[in-house]
């Protein structure tokens, strides 16, 4: 169980990028986080596994307090909670390989992860968790050699290698075209279904909100402003989310 409860996260030059939020996910939710760029989601999914960190509020992961921990007890929370990010953050010039294994980074001593040592059972993890996501033959290419969708499918195979209890996946199909972003999106709801893992995906397009996830949470300069089912978005919610400007997709 995910607990969020009023967050809030102010930056050094005054932006309100989260404004009092609270909510709660289940295990074994895939939510989708939606709103307009700059609406506060990134900020959201970074501030739950401490890539940034929330000025106010607390994060509670099962039973850890995650915005109150540091060193090896946040460390170890940190193992439970894989992350997607839109621009891959990978390694290019390293091979596929190697970029699955830094998944395994927060389970391996200092000195084997700085050298690249792995156990034998964590090599035959990675190719795996490639198997799975349909790219066990590029084990060997280097990370630059592939495609945005090969790419973002190193991503998540590098954050199953942590054997996630819950995914964060920080707009992870947008900027790919729509055929890969389908792709991608039926690779994380099968790890979701098949896995019991959880999912925060933050999105754009409707169309795959309403698709892929069971539950939609919107914000809207950096506050909460719907929680409920995609099929509950009506013209109205669209236009307190998105603002009337926009044109609704899907």
């Amino acid at each position: 169980m995910l607990k969020v409860q009023n967050l809030t996260k102010v930056y050094e030059d005054g932006t309100v990028a989260l404004k009092d939020v609270s909510f709660e996910v289940p295990d074994g939710q895939f939510v989708a986080v939606i709103g307009l760029s700059g609406s506060g989601k990134s900020t959201l999914l970074r501030c739950i596994n401490r890539l940034i960190e929330p000025t106010s509020g607390e994060i509670w992961w099962n039973d850890t307090h995650i915005s109150h921990i540091s060193g090896e007890e946040l460390r170890r929370a940190r193992r439970q909670i894989g992350m997607i990010f839109q621009h891959f953050n990978l390694v290019d010039r390293s091979s596929v390989l190697t970029n699955v294994l830094s998944g395994r980074l927060g389970y391996i001593n200092s000195m084997s992860s700085i050298l690249g040592r792995f156990p034998e059972e964590d090599v035959q993890r990675a190719y795996t968790s490639l198997a799975r996501v349909g790219i066990r033959d590029k084990a060997n290419n280097l990370a630059d050699e592939l495609s945005g969708g090969q790419r973002q499918r190193v991503g998540i195979a590098r954050a199953l290698m942590q054997e996630p209890q819950m995914i964060l996946a920080d707009e992870p199909v947008a900027s790919l075209d729509p055929a890969l972003a389908h792709s991608i999106m039926r690779h994380l709801l099968q790890i979701n279904q098949e896995d019991n893992i959880t999912v925060l995906c933050s999105l754009h397009f409707l169309d795959l909100v309403q698709q892929y996830s069971t539950r939609a949470i919107a914000l809207n300069e950096g506050q909460l402003v719907f929680d409920g089912t995609p099929q509950e978005i009506d013209d109205d919610k669209f236009v307190e989310i998105y603002g009337r400007e926009a044109e609704r997709i899907g």
